[in-house]
């Protein structure tokens, strides 16, 4: 009897040594791949930026997309004011270390937004967002800003890029979200997202975002064609999501005070 009882104890003792040494393993594991897990995260986000900037070469490297990011200005701003701000005032050194998604849910660097209001059905607003500019030769070429709402399962995030006119569309992606494989997730087929290229989100007037999702497509003599794109077939909610979400961001209570003030000049 007391020998099984020894055999007892001593399997506890072991059983208790291989969780505590498996546990170390696991936890310095976690804290050693934790640079390369941060560095792989945003070479993804750099990567997306230039897929909707139309500026992500096949096969790029991950050197050679850090050098092609390298050209643009990240900044921050305010949304409200449409003004650059300082990275200090929302306490990172760097700007690409300020997380507009963490700032939404902290009630001291958000904005609740109201239902009446909430097209992109985001519930809050970060006061402060980023974006990236592009300029050759002092002349502004590409603005990409980013973009979130939901779609039909789940929140869509991803970036708009425009031209240096701050109205032509030269791209759109997403690079995360959970829509539906082959209704929803259409929104990563880079057929349908070659339809957003040129397409203009103003009018000559530059007052309210124009953009709309068509179901069934959009005729050839459409009017207006300018400012519509084919819905995603079989996915009218998720394809609503993508109409509203980028005319909100586009709209008041997104971008468009910067975009004004880039446009003449203020900031």
């Amino acid at each position: 009897m007391a020998k099984a009882k020894d055999t007892v104890s001593r399997t506890i003792m072991v059983a208790l040594v291989l969780s505590i040494v498996f546990s170390v393993v696991v936890s310095t594991a976690a804290v050693m791949l934790r640079p390369a897990q941060i560095q792989n995260q945003n070479l993804d986000i750099k990567t997306n930026i230039l897929s909707a900037a139309g500026m992500l070469e096949s096969g790029a490297s991950p050197q050679e997309i850090e050098d092609t990011f390298a050209r643009f200005d990240v900044r921050l701003v305010d949304l409200d004011s449409g003004t650059f701000v300082e990275p200090s005032q929302v306490g990172v050194q760097d700007p690409m270390k300020y997380d507009m998604y963490k700032a939404a849910s902290d009630p001291e660097m958000s904005t609740n937004i109201p239902s009446s209001e909430d097209k992109a059905g985001i519930k809050r607003r970060p006061n402060v967002a980023k974006v990236y500019t592009l300029s050759e030769d002092g002349e502004l070429v590409r603005v990409v800003l980013p973009v979130h709402g939901y779609g039909l399962w789940s929140t869509l995030y991803g970036f708009i890029s425009l031209e240096g006119d701050l109205n032509t569309i030269e791209g759109l992606g997403f690079y995360s979200h959970a829509e539906t494989p082959g209704l929803g997730g259409e929104v990563d087929n880079p057929r349908w997202k070659a339809l957003w290229h040129g397409k203009e989100v103003y009018d000559d007037n530059y007052s309210e975002p124009e953009i709309r999702l068509v179901k069934g497509g959009v005729s050839p003599d459409a009017r207006n064609k300018e400012h519509k794109i084919d819905a995603l077939s079989g996915a009218t909610l998720t394809s609503r999501g993508v109409q509203q979400l980028v005319n909100y961001w586009m709209g008041e209570r997104g971008f468009a005070p910067f975009l004004k003030n880039l446009r003449e000049g203020e900031v």
